[in-house]
Formats: structure tokens, C-alpha cells, sequence
């Protein structure tokens, strides 16, 4: 069985992408558990794919990725605030796409953790987010 098939859907999140692991530290109600790490056809570039959870009312803080973010969201629904756009509410069963450097944050208004899985191509060797101005 691959990791895919022993991952509970109910009880996955994968926002890779939406924090460093210095933010997650940071922030308690922000949980990423990597679950792979694995080279990609590109030079240089590694894929993580990531399960995360968002507490109810938590923002994951300001970031960018050295890489683009693929992040679909399985439980809960979950406020996307990408720089030069306007907010998007994601529910579950939704998916976004963030390209790299792009600033961004993501909050949770609802009263149950968004749980989301995150998929990400980035600059091996970096920082998976770094905070954001």
C-alpha cells in the first residue's frame, strides 16, 4: 500500500505551502507533517507533499514558497489571501494553485480545523516558506 492509501482522508492536511517550518513552530494552531520528500524531472527541484491542519480562527502568517504550491483541502473551508488578488474562500473538495514568490496567507473563519493536503515543487535545499512583509 502507498502512503496515499494509509492516510486517513478525514484526518489529513497538507499545507506545506503555506507555512515555514519556523512559522509552524511559531504559530500552535498550524500543524505540517511532511510526508515525502522526492527529486523531480527538473534539476535542483524537490517535490514535498505535506498534510496540514489549520485550527479554527488561525492564520497561518504571511509567506512566500521558493517554489509553487498545489494545495487541496479536505475538510473544513479555508480564506486564501494571495497578494494582487481578492480573498478566496476554498472549500473542501477545492483545490488552488500558488505560483513561487507569490505572498500569501490563509485563516481559517470557521469553527473546525481545515485539513489540507499540499503538494509543492520547490528549490532543493530551501526553506519551504519564508515569513513575508
Amino acid at each position: 500500500m502507498n502512503q496515499f492509501g494509509q492516510w486517513s482522508l478525514k484526518g489529513a492536511v497538507v499545507l506545506g505551502a503555506f507555512c515555514a517550518g519556523v512559522l509552524y513552530a511559531q504559530n500552535p494552531g498550524l500543524q505540517r507533517t511532511i510526508v515525502e520528500r522526492a527529486d523531480v524531472s527538473v534539476p535542483g527541484r524537490e517535490a514535498v507533499v505535506a498534510r496540514v491542519e489549520i485550527a479554527p480562527g488561525v492564520t497561518a502568517g504571511r509567506h512566500t514558497h521558493p517554489g509553487d504550491e498545489v494545495s487541496y483541502v479536505l475538510d473544513g473551508e479555508v480564506e486564501l489571501l494571495v497578494e494582487g488578488k481578492p480573498a478566496q474562500l476554498v472549500k473542501a473538495g477545492q483545490a488552488f494553485v500558488i505560483p513561487a514568490g507569490v505572498k500569501h496567507d490563509a485563516h481559517n473563519p470557521g469553527t473546525v480545523p481545515v485539513k489540507l493536503v499540499g503538494v509543492y515543487v520547490v528549490d532543493k535545499g530551501q526553506p519551504l516558506a519564508t515569513p513575508a512583509p
